[in-house]
């Protein structure tokens, strides 16, 4: 009987990618411009999150082209010097800390040369001045974060905690050691409360806030009974927090009897701002304070001159600015945003502050009794301000302050800028998320 005859597997080709969940190794040799090491491998670019420059490491392939490989590593073959061994247990999976494997002085490294690299070779242009970085504390620093809670089903069982690195699952997490220390044991205990409710399943998320007046927002599907409250009110107050619900229709009650709404403090300028849950606010209070304490120093503000503050949420920016002498103009998307900023003003005492809502993704429209202004302050979002700069530069604005969440898209407006007239005086980053790959900076350009 004949057998039939077996063909020898094909080699994969050299022009071949890899494949997905391929293991490999190889050295690297430098770092992304978002923390991940580089090497090579069969002539082929690799890029390894968690890998460091100097080191020999097997990774996991995640993501493969003709000329690129992304990979996860998996085992150091060769550890560089700088490697750390990462505070948190939950590292290796959690998404939030890419980075804590690096020391402080790397990260501040990569994140300076990430920006460098988009302003020179996506906008050409350079600072006249490099700003060293402004630091605060690596761990302790987070005022806060959102947990995710899901229902599994076929295990009968409540997950909480945060969603994993390029998953959707969620890391069931003990410790989280970038959060403040207030929040530290609440983020501990949280899981073991959440799973004694009765209406467990109907939980989405929670949000926990530090501050001067911490908090806990339980997002909720529907109507919580009143054991599950009582249960909720005594965790928050064993812990000092107020207690929130927020339900289907967004509505938020406080059930605790403290309902002090959260706030925080900018000690330099005497300020004390409140927010409510949902409001945009700097998670990092020491850099914040620096960053505010920076964009008065650079902006050199004069008495009684005329500002815009776009993006102006609360008035972080605006009632510092103002502290300092100038006359402010707060302009920002949401209504509810703007009343805040106008309470804050008040409550501080502040005189000379106007504030009102628009669109600043369209073309800025000022009242026509408006100020002739000097200088211009914004905070976007991710995506930019493309067409509030055009604007701002067609006003005239001598000064414009660009605090940025993503150098490529500041580096996109940066260009745009250039070909306005402006120059680019003094640039820096900002770590206001140590142990992450995110880079925040500050920008200040003038009209030649």
């Amino acid at each position: 009987m004949n057998r039939p005859r077996q063909r020898k597997p094909r080699r994969p080709s050299a022009d071949a990618p890899a494949a997905i969940g391929q293991r490999i190794e190889l050295s690297l040799e430098r770092l992304t411009h978002d923390g991940r090491g580089i090497g090579r491998w069969q002539g082929r670019t690799v890029f390894v999150e968690g890998g460091l420059p100097d080191e020999q490491v097997q990774a996991r392939v995640v993501r493969a082209r003709s000329k690129l490989i992304e990979a996860r590593q998996e085992r150091v073959v060769r550890a560089s010097a700088e490697r750390l061994q990462p505070v948190c247990r939950h590292a290796e999976l959690c998404g939030g800390c890419s980075v804590q494997h690096m020391p402080s002085s790397r990260q501040l490294e990569f994140k300076q040369q990430a920006l460098n690299q988009q302003l020179t070779h996506f906008a050409g242009v350079q600072p006249e001045h490099w700003q060293p970085p402004l630091e605060g504390p690596a761990y302790g620093y987070r005022q806060r974060t959102r947990v995710s809670v899901r229902w599994q089903p076929k295990a009968e069982q409540l997950e909480v905690g945060f969603r994993q690195r390029a998953s959707s699952d969620l890391v069931q997490v003990q410790e989280c050691p970038v959060l403040v220390p207030t929040l530290q044991p609440v983020i501990a205990h949280l899981p073991a409360l959440l799973k004694t409710l009765a209406a467990a399943r109907e939980i989405g998320h929670v949000e926990l806030i530090g501050g001067e007046q911490p908090a806990m927002v339980v997002r909720h599907l529907r109507v919580l009974g009143a054991a599950d409250r009582a249960e909720l009110i005594r965790f928050a107050e064993q812990y000092g927090l107020v207690c929130w619900l927020q339900g289907d229709n967004n509505a938020l009650q406080a059930i605790t009897q403290n309902a002090e709404e959260p706030a925080y403090r900018l000690a330099d300028q005497n300020l004390h701002l409140s927010f409510a849950p949902g409001d945009f606010t700097q998670v990092n209070a020491e850099v914040n304070q620096a960053m505010v304490n920076q964009a008065l120093d650079w902006l050199a503000l004069q008495a009684d001159e005329q500002v815009l503050d776009l993006f102006c949420g609360v008035g972080n920016f605006a009632l510092a600015m103002a502290r300092h002498g100038a006359r402010v103009t707060g302009i920002e998307g949401s209504e509810v945003m703007v009343a805040r900023a106008r309470a804050n003003a008040s409550a501080n005492g502040l005189a000379g502050l106007h504030f009102f809502s628009a669109d600043l993704s369209k073309p800025l429209e000022l009242p026509a009794d408006a100020p002739s202004y000097t200088a211009a302050l914004l905070d976007p979002p991710r995506d930019g301000a493309q067409q509030l700069v055009v604007d701002l530069a067609a006003l005239g604005i001598e000064r414009i302050l660009y605090i940025s969440c993503n150098p490529a898209t500041l580096a996109r407006d940066a260009g745009i800028l250039a070909t306005k007239g402006y120059s680019l005086v003094r640039a820096g980053v900002m770590d206001m998320f140590p142990q992450t790959s995110h880079v925040e900076a500050m920008a200040l350009f003038r009209k030649h």
